[in-house]
């Protein structure tokens, strides 16, 4: 669809809510090169969101979700793991009882396996041979000590500052989102979101050039319809259908009203795949299926100051 990049034109390749799967990770790698990506962005959400236990019964023998592995089929079993983004840990009968009744014990394992699969994922982009720069924050499931496993000059996290991209353009970058039932690691009241976009959005240089990346989607758009849940978290479903609502960030949107940038990059809702226009804003979430190892990812080409096309990439 897209020909080869020319003069001013700039491609931003972009993904969000990766959630530990090695398959969606590696497939943008190689998609970033076959769409000739001058800047890779992830907004969000690299860490996994369970730990799987395999348990050891010797003589070659595992147990995983009550049935029978042997080493061979237990391969096979890790990989599937890895690709959906589920971690594991390969433990015994003994080893199972003491974790199981020790919590710090348990956030130990999870920090570890986050940690471990974040680096051999900065790995792959050393042995992929990427030369372009990647550029990441931290999500609402993301562990602040996520950001201490990724070597920066394999990937800079954004959050906080204003990065200048190619072609004249910026992009500023935030990863916490407002309140959700979850209670997850990076959440925030709407006040302080906007104070804290706010501050990086005073020092841009040129707001119709700046590329918003926040995790969060803006309130009341095409970019933040999540299932509607009951008070245990259950689906609401009426007719057969499950019923949906916005619950993105008010003041992401008001953000967006207020400085009117370039483009809006967004995730978290991953059911909400889309674009909508804030305004002049065209804002965009990819959506996400890591679940299911398949990615989704977006192909901006910014030229002349304007979003020149833009591409929608499932696979």
């Amino acid at each position: 669809m897209f020909g080869k990049k020319g003069g001013k034109s700039v491609r931003l390749f972009f993904t969000s809510d990766l959630h530990g799967s090695d398959v969606t990770f590696r497939k943008f790698l190689n998609a970033s090169k076959m769409y000739e990506a001058d800047v890779l962005i992830i907004g969000g959400d690299l860490a996994g969101k369970a730990l799987a236990t395999i348990i050891d019964k010797g003589n070659g023998v595992y147990e995983f979700d009550g049935k029978e592995y042997t080493s061979d089929r237990l391969q096979v079993l890790t990989k599937e793991l890895s690709e959906k983004g589920v971690y594991y840990k390969v433990v015994t009968h003994t080893e199972l009882e003491e974790l199981s009744e020790n919590k710090r014990a348990q956030e130990e394992a999870f920090k570890q396996a986050i940690t471990d699969k974040l680096r051999s994922w900065s790995d792959v982009v050393r042995s992929k041979g990427i030369n372009v720069p990647i550029y990441y924050n931290l999500g609402n499931d993301d562990p602040e000590y996520a950001a201490e496993a990724i070597p920066p000059e394999v990937m800079k996290r954004s959050e906080g500052e204003v990065i200048p991209l190619p072609g004249n353009y910026e992009m500023i970058s935030y990863g916490v989102v407002n309140p959700t039932p979850w209670n997850t690691y990076r959440e925030a009241p709407e006040e302080k979101i906007h104070s804290e976009i706010k501050r990086m959005m005073d020092k841009v240089s040129d707001p119709s050039r700046t590329v918003v990346n926040v995790h969060a989607p803006p309130y009341g758009t095409n970019l933040d319809n999540a299932f509607k849940l009951t008070s245990d978290l259950r689906p609401v479903v009426r007719g057969g259908e499950i019923e949906t609502d916005h619950v993105g960030s008010k003041s992401v949107r008001k953000v967006i009203e207020e400085f009117k940038p370039l483009l809006g990059i967004h995730g978290h809702i991953h059911e909400s795949r889309g674009f909508d226009r804030i305004g002049e804003t065209l804002i965009f979430n990819p959506g996400s299926e890591y679940n299911a190892g398949i990615l989704h990812a977006l192909l901006v080409i910014l030229e002349n100051g304007k979003v020149k096309t833009h591409q929608f990439i499932t696979g």
